[in-house]
């Protein structure tokens, strides 16, 4: 068989493989935490739209909540500001939550206008539209850190009625409390709250890490496969740190609620979320309940 032919043969079995995955998670929703570097390298960017859109044309419903960080630090350096955070969470004074809202509701719509371009409809919205996302203040370990809100209530009718009419829906992680202030959510937070209240099928964290390790010093010890009793024992016995502590408590509070699956994914790895959603063997880390496998075809 000539090399061109054996070509076509191995794209052929790559399709095949993912059929028994766009059977499964046909119709069902999945929400997407975009987030880290694949934010801020063009080429990644690009690629993570692609996956997702690709998800929306093979029958899923996707969900984007986008973060934005590194691009909100970036402008409060260039009004001169100060970024100042505790314990890892921005403290976010007035002044920062305006550059902040201004900041995500661009990222916001750039990421509307990738999609557009692959032919996909989107709508980009802020938690604060419709009253997706309310919010109570939130403290870091009793310490004020200003205009940081905790999700207390996600109203998913508009997700519903945006999927419904077959649109890509964007979110924007920023809320209103009962006095309709302003809030900044951290992003994981958000995604969060909303697979939460959509049922999600799947939950899916871009971060800036490969997964899970049972020892971050070595990458030889990435855990492919997390039940939720196993993640609260690695945190209990101090082996997660850093960073990857809340994470890994949204993703747990995730499946407690039902959400079925949630990913951490390296979003630096181009399509990394085709290749974890349509292979057998995945790459990352998947969270589950004590009941279910990962893999349905060995």
């Amino acid at each position: 068989m000539n090399e061109n032919m054996q070509q076509y043969l191995n794209k052929a079995e790559v399709l095949i493989e993912a059929l028994p995955y766009i059977q499964r998670f046909n119709r069902k929703i999945i929400v997407v935490k975009y987030g880290g570097s694949a934010m801020v390298d063009e080429e990644l960017k690009k690629q993570v739209i692609q996956d997702v859109t690709l998800l929306k044309l093979v029958g899923f419903k996707p969900i984007i909540v986008h973060g934005g960080g590194k691009e909100i630090s970036k402008w409060v350096g260039k009004v001169g500001m100060e970024p100042n955070f505790i314990n890892g969470l921005r403290v976010t004074d007035a002044d920062t939550m305006e550059v902040a809202e201004m900041v995500l509701g661009k990222v916001n719509k750039s990421l509307v206008q990738l999609v557009q371009e692959l032919g996909v409809r989107a709508i980009g919205i802020s938690g604060k539209d419709g009253g997706l996302l309310k919010v109570d203040k939130k403290l870091s370990d009793g310490k004020d850190i200003g205009f940081v809100g905790d999700v207390k209530e996600v109203n998913a009718d508009i997700l519903y009625d945006l999927l419904e009419k077959d649109f890509l829906p964007i979110v924007c992680p920023v809320g209103m409390d009962d006095e309709f202030n302003t809030y900044n959510i951290n992003a994981d937070d958000a995604a969060c709250a909303i697979a939460k209240a959509v049922q999600a099928e799947k939950l899916a964290f871009l971060t800036d890490i490969e997964g899970v390790y049972k020892d971050p010093k070595d990458p030889a010890t990435l855990i492919s496969e997390l039940k939720v009793e196993d993640a609260k024992k690695l945190m209990e016995d101090g082996y997660i740190g850093g960073g990857m502590l809340p994470k890994l408590q949204n993703c747990i509070d995730a499946v407690e609620s039902g959400v079925s699956r949630v990913h951490i994914l390296d979003g630096r790895i181009p399509h990394c979320l085709l290749l974890e959603i349509f292979t057998n063997r995945g790459i990352g880390t998947a969270i589950l309940d004590n009941e279910e496998s990962r893999y349905y075809h060995e």
